[in-house]
């Protein structure tokens, strides 16, 4: 004959709800409190209370939104096609210069030849990969497209704007090696190479490369 579990009515409440142990015997009881109506009018004055203060606060918090004309600088698009094997232009995003360059192979032959022990930044700098990648030319620039290097035009420094490779300053990329480009900051002489990592000079990271992508095959989006 099995055992019928005994059910407990709470004081307060018509009908209760809740399971406990008592020694080895399982006593079920079930606990559903009526909600009285002085609980519904608390219910109810709370709820359109939270509802009115949001209301009052929206304009407040809304106003701190950015506007259009900020979301606009949030990300632009800048077309490669005009731009030159050689050429280079700095354009201007989120209030900072960003160095786009056309390299040529000898650019590129320059910056895959430098060994890794060498460089005095070993690390990528390029919001597009994982941190921590190494600054080889392949992850300074988009897989496949390792013509274009886009880059802050940012020395990281002091935040000055270097300067790009011109043959009338004739500034080498280290002393030593072959003049084939680079950037040069003048205000306390950090060189940087074709692929826009720190050589010499006081500057402790290579140019940061943001975050960029092709939205055609010569079109990019930056931010």
């Amino acid at each position: 004959m099995s055992k019928r579990p005994r059910f407990e009515t709470v004081r307060g409440a018509s009908r209760a709800a809740c399971l406990v142990t008592r020694g080895n015997r399982d006593v079920a009881t079930a606990e559903h409190a009526d909600v009285t109506r002085r609980d519904f009018l608390y219910i109810a004055t709370g709820a359109l209370g939270a509802v009115g203060t949001a209301l009052v606060a929206w304009p407040f918090i809304h106003q701190m939104n950015p506007d259009a004309s900020v979301k606009a600088l949030a990300s632009i698009e800048f077309d490669l096609a005009p731009l030159a094997e050689g050429q280079e232009v700095t354009i201007k995003w989120r209030g900072n210069p960003v160095i786009v360059r056309h390299r040529g192979p000898k650019e590129i032959e320059a910056a895959k030849a430098v060994k890794m022990e060498d460089l005095k930044d070993p690390v990528a700098r390029n919001d597009n990969g994982k941190d921590g990648d190494p600054a080889t030319d392949e992850n300074r620039v988009l897989k496949g497209h390792e013509q274009f290097l886009v880059m802050m035009g940012v020395c990281t420094h002091l935040g000055c704007v270097p300067q790009g490779d011109n043959p009338a300053k004739e500034f080498a990329v280290v002393e030593g090696s072959q003049k084939l480009g680079g950037w040069f900051c003048p205000c306390h002489g950090s060189h940087y190479d074709t692929a826009g990592r720190i050589r010499k000079g006081p500057a402790p990271e290579n140019l940061h490369v943001p975050v960029y992508s092709y939205v055609s095959d010569t079109k990019i989006k930056i931010g």
